[in-house]
């Protein structure tokens, strides 16, 4: 039986083991066709993808996913690889840390296990990058342990469907955490295989059904019994607040790493830290338009295009196009190639700027 529920007064008669029945059934019909959930998944390709999905969107993954796959299909491949070729594969999946994560926590399972990805909580745990919610889900999903999972997914049809709340809390608490427990499967004697289901069956449904700004309701398996929709569906408790992009920190970090992965050799500092459109010292413009004569991506030619160093290759240009593009002055460029090089992921020696060795 399922573990008794302490409470939620909203949780409907069929109780939780109602929930997981009928959550998971529609989970085997509407499931997304991830590669990462195939039958001939391995452990690594599941532990690459919860390192990719923090916080960057499935379309988003899984071309980087599949091409990571194909060059890497084991940790011992990444691991005997420099960590700047880790960070050039990651392309521009953002947060380009945790692509340094993924090479140390490759290096570790060499050392450590044998080449091979471990099953135990306590050991994924150990890993470097690899906080609670990676570990269970690897746990969970590449080797059927039942760990339980919560992601941001999951927390919000929690909040909606037992808790009766808009969203869920803007930190993770104590108390939701005690409720996703009491909330999954009894593992039984089949070791869990339910339990499995129902965190991955959670996730797809909050990913696809239960979204945070334009739920889709009338798809929902278990709309009648919704704490949230029987409440009449009440406004968030509070404002989410969204994260700007637009000329931050974090956009001109990302140029200067596209900048630096697309360049086959080191980069002049003062080539980087130039104000837009300027010829970076040592360097020459472009002929008009980009490196092969043709018009930039705003149709321009001539002289008032952004310019690039000597010897830019086609390859490199749109990178230098988008760095040079952003209104950010020297002294946040600075700011933020010293970010990078204080983090690991760039390297400075004297022929300039690098990804790391």
């Amino acid at each position: 039986m399922p573990r008794s529920l302490a409470s939620p007064p909203q949780l409907r008669p069929d109780g939780a083991a109602g929930l997981h029945g009928r959550v998971t059934a529609w989970y085997a019909s509407n499931a997304r066709d991830l590669p990462w959930r195939a039958p001939d998944r391995t452990p690594w390709g599941v532990m690459v993808s919860e390192f990719m999905l923090q916080q960057t969107p499935v379309v988003r993954v899984l071309p980087v996913w599949r091409e990571w796959m194909e060059r890497w299909p084991e940790p011992a491949g990444l691991a005997a690889e420099p960590a700047g070729e880790a960070l050039r594969a990651w392309g521009r999946l953002g947060y380009p840390r945790r692509a340094l994560r993924l090479h140390a926590a490759a290096q570790r399972i060499v050392e450590n296990h044998g080449g091979r990805v471990p099953a135990s909580h306590g050991d994924l745990l150990a890993l470097p990058g690899v906080g609670g919610y990676t570990a269970a889900a690897i746990s969970s999903f590449a080797f059927g342990n039942p760990e339980t999972v919560v992601d941001t997914n999951i927390r919000r049809v929690h909040a909606r469907l037992v808790g009766g709340s808009a969203l869920p809390e803007p930190a993770y608490t104590a108390a939701e955490a005690r409720r996703a427990a009491e909330l999954m499967p009894d593992p039984g004697p089949d070791g869990g295989a339910l339990a499995n289901a129902w965190n991955a069956a959670v996730m797809e449904l909050g990913a696809l059904v239960c979204t945070a700004r334009a739920p889709r309701c009338g798809e929902c398996p278990v709309l009648d019994a919704c704490a949230w929709v029987a409440a009449g569906r009440p406004e968030p408790h509070y404002v989410p607040k969204g994260q700007a992009w637009a000329g931050t920190d974090r956009q001109v970090r990302g140029a200067l790493m596209g900048v630096l992965r697309a360049s086959d050799d080191p980069v002049p500092r003062d080539a980087l830290l130039s104000v837009p459109g300027a010829v970076p010292a040592g360097g020459s413009p472009l002929p008009p338009g980009g490196p092969d004569g043709s018009a930039g991506r705003d149709g321009s030619t001539g002289p008032d295009r952004p310019s690039w160093p000597a010897g830019t290759s086609p390859e490199a240009a749109p990178a230098w196009a988008r760095l040079a593009e952003l209104p950010a002055g020297g002294e946040q460029r600075r700011r933020c190639l010293e970010g990078l090089l204080a983090d690991g992921l760039a390297h400075e020696g004297p022929a300039g700027v690098a990804l790391p060795h």
